[in-house]
């Protein structure tokens, strides 16, 4: 059973393809963090996924705007803008997820969210003991 050699040149090049955004992504989504620090809930996989969306969004709109230019995602333009993609994509993943404005409790408006929490374990400790 013969392989079509167009087939195989096909399959080769898809696969490539894949491995240059699964590290440009990484690559990526670590620069977007590295920009907007602070405490994620997702880890080695959402980084990776965040900076893949951000290569295809920030690349994206470069190319829809930019007429006749082809972005690649391994060029200086196209890592510049992949990361600015990844960017807005965390930015909007700590709003939605209240990191950035968290949502106040009864009474508690004022108070920042990780000094609810602090506050909220005192007071489980307090009447466990």
């Amino acid at each position: 059973m013969a392989v079509d050699p167009e087939l195989m040149t096909v399959i080769e090049q898809s696969v490539h393809e894949v491995l240059v955004w699964v590290g440009f992504g990484t690559l990526v989504g670590l620069a977007a963090k590295a920009i907007m620090p602070g405490r994620d809930p997702g880890g080695t996989v959402a980084t990776l996924l965040m900076g893949i969306g951000g290569s295809v969004i920030g690349c994206g709109i470069l190319a829809f705007f930019w007429d006749g230019q082809r972005v690649t995602p391994i060029s200086p333009l196209g890592f510049v803008t992949g990361t600015a993609g990844a960017f807005v994509l965390l930015f909007f993943y700590r709003l939605l997820a209240g990191s950035i404005v968290p949502e106040a409790e009864t009474g508690d408006a004022h108070l920042d969210h990780r000094v609810r929490r602090r506050r909220r374990r005192r007071e489980l400790l307090s009447d466990a003991g």
